[in-house]
């Protein structure tokens, strides 16, 4: 990634009794990101946890995802136009509020 770009980081706090359905995430959810993101989207990466810091603990988040984008403003737009359908695909996977950090690639 290049400085200056903006990092859009999706948190999905790991709790008992919360839903995520990882197959769903990974086959659906994924790629309605991209396609409703367009251009815009200049990256992604998504990971799943595995574990906390202590050996033997578990993952603080279930899953992640990172997206770039070159702007605020693109992503604003981007985001703005989008968020209808990829806020409306969370309860297709989850139960658990996402956690959103934006930040400037360093």
């Amino acid at each position: 990634m290049k400085k200056g770009m903006i990092k859009v980081c999706v948190l999905y706090p790991n709790g008992d009794g919360k839903k995520f359905d990882m197959e769903y995430y990974n086959n659906s959810h994924m790629p309605l990101v991209s396609k409703t993101l367009g251009d815009a989207l200049k990256a992604a990466s998504y990971d799943k946890g595995l574990g906390g810091g202590t050996p033997g603990s578990p993952a603080i988040y279930v899953a992640m995802a990172n997206l770039y984008f070159n702007s605020m403003e693109e992503f604003g737009q981007a985001f703005a136009a989008g968020a209808p359908t990829l806020m409306g695909d969370l309860p297709n996977f989850t139960d658990i509020a996402p956690v959103v950090q934006i930040s400037e690639v360093m």
